[in-house]
């Protein structure tokens, strides 16, 4: 699994806490089998913010690539942003300077907003 697809599972597929089970449906006659619905698309900012209340604050992990990486508990070495740089065609700068942390940080929010995340323009720009 790349670092993207570990943000977007970590972001996507946070897990909530298990309300009660439900009581069992009265049984009916077979339906024909329905499409599922589309999913809902994920506040990002809203997951984020949680988990970073949860976390005692997160870092600075709205503009800072670290810090996210961090906050999400994933590798956040020079290595792996070279990987999630690769993953996602960014180019900007040389590996680990500020320049191409912060076209990595911008990448991601995109590369979220684009597998159905909700992406506010406040992290975007």
């Amino acid at each position: 699994m790349g670092i993207f697809s570990s943000i977007m599972d970590k972001v996507f597929h946070r897990k909530k806490p298990e309300a009660a089970p439900a009581a069992p449906a009265p049984a009916e006659a077979p339906a024909a089998a329905a499409p599922p619905p589309p999913p809902e698309p994920v506040d990002v900012e809203a997951v984020l913010t949680e988990l970073a209340t949860l976390k005692g604050g997160g870092g600075n992990w709205r503009t800072s690539i670290v810090d996210l990486l961090k906050m999400l508990d994933l590798d956040s070495s020079l290595d792996a942003r070279k990987e999630l740089a690769a993953e996602l065609g960014v180019a900007a700068g040389p590996h680990g300077s500020a320049e191409q942390n912060i076209a990595l940080q911008k990448a991601v929010w995109a590369a979220l907003a684009k597998n159905g995340g909700v992406v506010p323009a406040s992290l975007r720009d």
